[in-house]
């Protein structure tokens, strides 16, 4: 365990996986922290890509914002999910559904949020944990052959293939109204995107791969081909070393990069009740290794962030 403690802001860091994690102690969140305690914060989150912090119950949905705001310009809840939003707060509730399912946040869309925060509202008696991955660990442990390979490729994301890939997984008629609804609300406006496999990171110049669940297909390659080679550069982004999980409780705080990670909520908490509320922070368009943006096929989202 290493712990790295902060004489100018008195925050202390403490790792807590050898590719991915840290837990902030010391620190009370909100709009008022000084710009040296804020870039620490930014600072390890940038080396441990997801960073957690414990006992936050002072915090509510105008703390977190404000917060938030502290390390950029917040977008809107969703691009496409509007009925149950607030201001820049998305619910993530188990009664509309549940992201269990490897992906990094709205990929579907050109400008793909820099950081997600996540605060713990409702947590169940078990389970509902949620992992992270590191993907510039990923591509760090790619073969030279397979780094070749994949700084090459384009990759298609679009919303239609994120949660409602598992519609069929229940009986015709058997689908919870909510969930059903909320499905439905997701894929109400179509996006398509062109992003590069690997992106340069914007703030820390790694080569990270760009991939989860909201993929359909690799540009230029047959379903076929697209399937096979996606799942072995995605299996390489989900190996256990890459990987931190974090068994939530209630005033926790989580803060990811949204552009080095992939996340998943686990379902393994039955029927409990459990709430979660997320903001984003807006981030660029994502550049390729040769300097080439994404590109938007289908959908404008600039209602839903400005580009950082």
């Amino acid at each position: 365990m290493s712990v790295d403690v902060a004489r100018s802001t008195g925050i202390s860091v403490t790792r807590i996986g050898g590719r991915i994690g840290a837990r902030i102690d010391g620190v009370r969140l909100g709009g008022d922290l000084d710009a040296d305690t804020v870039a620490r914060i930014r600072a390890a989150l940038l080396e441990n890509k997801v960073v957690f912090f414990r006992g936050q119950h002072h915090l509510d949905d105008a703390g977190q914002q404000a917060f938030g705001r502290l390390l950029g310009e917040l977008t809107q809840p969703h691009p496409t999910v509007r009925s149950v939003g607030l201001d820049n707060i998305l619910p993530i509730d188990a009664e509309y559904g549940r992201a269990n399912s490897w992906h990094s946040d709205v990929t579907f869309v050109d400008r793909i949020p820099a950081f997600s925060l996540l605060r713990a509202i409702t947590i169940p008696a078990y389970g509902g944990t949620t992992v992270w991955a590191n993907t510039a660990a990923a591509y760090a442990g790619l073969p030279e052959s397979l780094k070749a390979l994949a700084e090459k490729l384009w990759a298609v994301h679009t919303n239609l293939y994120d949660y409602t890939r598992h519609v069929d997984e229940r009986r015709v008629g058997g689908v919870d109204v909510k969930e059903q609804a909320y499905r439905d609300e997701f894929r109400s406006d179509v996006y398509e995107t062109e992003h590069p496999v690997v992106r340069v990171h914007p703030e820390t110049g790694e080569r990270v791969l760009l991939l989860g669940h909201f993929v359909k297909q690799l540009v230029g390659l047959s379903s076929a081909e697209s399937s096979a080679i996606f799942g072995l550069l995605q299996a390489r982004v989900t190996r256990l070393e890459n990987t931190v999980r974090w068994p939530w409780q209630p005033g926790d705080l989580a803060i990811w990069d949204n552009r080095a990670t992939q996340h998943y909520g686990v379902a393994d908490y039955d029927d409990q009740a459990r709430r979660l509320h997320r903001i984003t922070v807006a981030g660029t368009i994502p550049e390729s290794v040769d300097g080439v943006r994404s590109t938007a096929r289908a959908g404008d989202a600039s209602h839903y962030s400005t580009v950082d």
